[in-house]
């Protein structure tokens, strides 16, 4: 990561979120950890043990940040056989976070899923957020078109999980899981399709408590413990490995450690932010008060150069 000066750290926060981001994305991706998410959230792997998941049907590579749904520019090049191509006008782009594949526990290897996986650190992010779940589901069930069928071949339609993990959500959402996905409902008769049929989407929203919450356990503990900004690494290394049998292989524990690195620095440069807009209330107050120039503000304070262009730029004064 791009070391930047002091003051630079107080006044741009906008490498921040795509820093922590990035860890959670790293941390998600492991497949030890998808397996957790798999058999505690999605009813194929509910009877399946975590190694035998992360191992026999959690298929090939993952793919992180790396699959763009491009609805209105030209196709991009395909992704593992993974068609991205979309006709909707004027929806712009979308990336999926943790993008894969796995096999059907039962089929003897002949059916497999595509599920995406992803964090969530605003839970209002304008929309529902559960609504662009759906439209991810949607997107990854007509993307399979020119890839997993072709023409009117829709029985090789692959079903499809999205995955969204809040962690900042309302207190009324903390420590909960809702799956939302198609069920029949018989308004005459009682005639039944079979369900491999139509399941063939699934959300799953995620939504973690409160660091140290007593009532969060499993799975929402797991990740609560994974992706806290209120733990240090060593700590969630002793959970992870005591509490859920996790073991810290040396690429999991180096994501560990990232993460909670980005957290400090993070945590540092909001200490830091705020000791800036402190600066500036001082210089404005002694401004008004002492009927003082800006730089005579600055040099009582004791602000450096630098600092004083880079504060000069950001708040506009002096």
């Amino acid at each position: 990561m791009k070391v930047p000066n002091k003051l630079s750290k107080m006044l741009s926060t906008a490498g921040e979120k795509a820093a922590y981001d990035n860890a959670c994305k790293k941390l998600l991706s492991n497949k030890i950890i998808l397996a957790w998410i798999m058999k505690s959230c999605l009813q194929e792997y509910r009877e399946c043990a975590i190694q035998e998941i992360a191992e026999k049907y959690i298929e090939g590579d993952l793919y992180v940040s790396e699959i763009p749904v491009y609805p209105d520019e030209e196709t991009p090049e395909l992704i593992k056989g993974l068609s991205t191509e979309d006709t909707t006008i004027a929806e712009g782009t979308v990336t999926y976070d943790i993008r894969f594949s796995a096999l059907i526990p039962g089929t003897d290897n002949r059916l497999s899923l595509i599920i995406n996986v992803e964090p969530q650190n605003n839970y209002y992010p304008g929309y529902p957020i559960i609504k662009r779940s759906i439209y991810y589901c949607c997107r990854m069930v007509s993307s399979q078109y020119g890839t997993v069928f072709t023409n009117s071949h829709y029985e090789k339609i692959k079903k499809v999980y999205n995955v969204f993990i809040c962690i900042n959500p309302p207190n009324y959402r903390k420590n909960t899981i809702n799956r939302y996905s198609l069920k029949e409902e018989n308004m005459m008769g009682n005639v039944h399709e079979k369900e491999e049929n139509y399941d063939l989407l699934t959300n799953v929203i995620i939504c973690l408590g409160d660091a140290y919450d007593k009532e969060a356990s499993g799975i929402l503990r797991m990740l609560e413990v994974l992706l806290s900004d209120k733990r240090n690494a060593s700590e969630k290394r002793m959970i992870l490995q005591d509490d859920f049998g996790i073991q810290m292989e040396m690429d999991l524990e180096s994501e560990v450690t990232d993460v909670g690195h980005v957290l400090d620095d993070v945590a540092q440069r909001n200490y830091e932010k705020g000791v800036c807009e402190s600066l500036v209330s001082s210089i404005k107050t002694l401004t008004e008060t002492m009927n003082w120039s800006v730089d005579q503000a600055m040099d009582a304070l004791k602000i450096s150069e630098e600092d004083k262009e880079e504060i000069r730029k950001k708040y506009n004064i002096g």
